[in-house]
């Protein structure tokens, strides 16, 4: 790996980092899993899972909201296959393929991840729950339930972020890593 990948997916980490350890607004907007996808998209699956897991990991101990618990290897495994698929992903973009399309497509997958990544901190919050003699399932479904409204606000954000972002951070990435 060349110096400019390196300082590139340094910065990305550090701006994930950052990003995440703020204060989020009221009305559940995150970009986190954005970069983690993207970083997947220009540096790899490997790459883009390492942001998610390391981002995730120092958030989980950082975070403004106290330390995320029993809940936080299950952030950590929901970020990481948002970068993964992010790799996964664009090994499949190797035909040409309208930017519309590009657009759809990162939109429907970026909500879908967040549908994906929302169940599974669900069920470590289920987990924490059944812990006070509550049943699993019965746990889940409360988890489930409680948290849906901010799960459809996090599935419409992201699907609004992936959808308009992904292509112009991705062509902003190669631009600079193709700088000489």
């Amino acid at each position: 790996m060349d110096t400019k990948r390196v300082a590139l997916l340094s910065v990305l980490v550090a701006l994930s980092i950052g990003i995440q350890l703020l204060p989020r607004p009221p009305w559940n907007l995150e970009f986190t899993s954005l970069l983690a996808f993207v970083t997947g998209m220009v540096f790899g699956a490997v790459f883009g899972a390492i942001l998610g897991a390391s981002v995730m990991f120092v958030n989980g101990f950082l975070s403004s909201y106290g330390f995320a618990g029993i809940a936080l290897p299950f952030q950590i495994a929901g970020m990481v296959l948002i970068g993964a698929v992010g790799g996964l992903y664009a090994r499949t973009m190797k035909g040409k393929r309208s930017t519309g399309a590009l657009i759809m497509e990162a939109a429907i997958l970026g909500a879908l991840l967040t549908f994906v990544y929302d169940v599974v901190t669900n069920v470590g919050t289920a987990l924490w729950m059944s812990s006070s003699q509550l049943p699993f399932i019965q746990a889940f479904a409360i988890a489930l339930i409680t948290g849906s409204v901010f799960s459809v606000i996090h599935i419409g954000w992201n699907l609004f972020l992936f959808g308009t972002l992904t292509t112009p951070l991705v062509n902003a990435m190669n631009r600079v890593l193709a700088w000489r």
